[in-house]
């Protein structure tokens, strides 16, 4: 399945560098569990990293391109205002900026790790769709924690599992 090239999609791969090594099952499974409970997962078991400089460049481009039309928009109507409010109005501003850049940053690394998991769940599940089947895996690979399944067995097991299931 070839991955469509949209805006979201390219932005991501400006901003990360992404292994090229496959991601290991145990590790695939706990992120997929993390990632499910609502948790940031560990990049490094994922295989990205960001590029910090790139995802300056992206997020000051966006921040650009929203407060230069409102700039544009608002200029005469605050030109004639008070300075003290313009000067608490521009730190409301940089504030919100600077708190912005951590809220872009942490939805850019939940989106590729839901990408590297679909992706790495397309090479270990073929058969079976993530957006059906990722909560029962899920539901299997905590049994199987608690079962004390070897890493040797633990894809057998969680195959034999999804197909009882069936």
């Amino acid at each position: 399945m070839p991955q469509e090239k949209n805006l979201k999609n390219k932005i991501l791969d400006y901003i990360y560098i992404l292994s090229k090594q496959p991601i290991l099952l145990r590790d695939l499974l706990e992120a997929n569990r993390q990632y499910n409970e609502g948790m940031h997962v560990d990049p490094a078991k994922l295989g990205f990293r960001l590029k910090l400089r790139n995802a300056y460049l992206v997020y000051i481009a966006i921040v650009l391109a929203i407060l230069i039309p409102i700039t544009a928009i608002t200029h005469k109507a605050l030109a004639g205002i008070d300075s003290h409010v313009s000067i608490l109005g521009a730190m409301v501003i940089t504030a919100s900026i600077f708190i912005g850049f951590n809220f872009f940053r942490a939805k850019m690394r939940d989106e590729i790790s839901l990408r590297q998991i679909k992706k790495s769940w397309q090479l270990r599940f073929p058969y079976f769709s993530y957006a059906e089947y990722n909560k029962k895996v899920e539901e299997i690979y905590l049994q199987s924690l608690k079962e004390e399944i070897s890493k040797k067995e633990l894809e057998k097991y969680i195959l034999d599992n999804l197909v009882i299931e069936e």
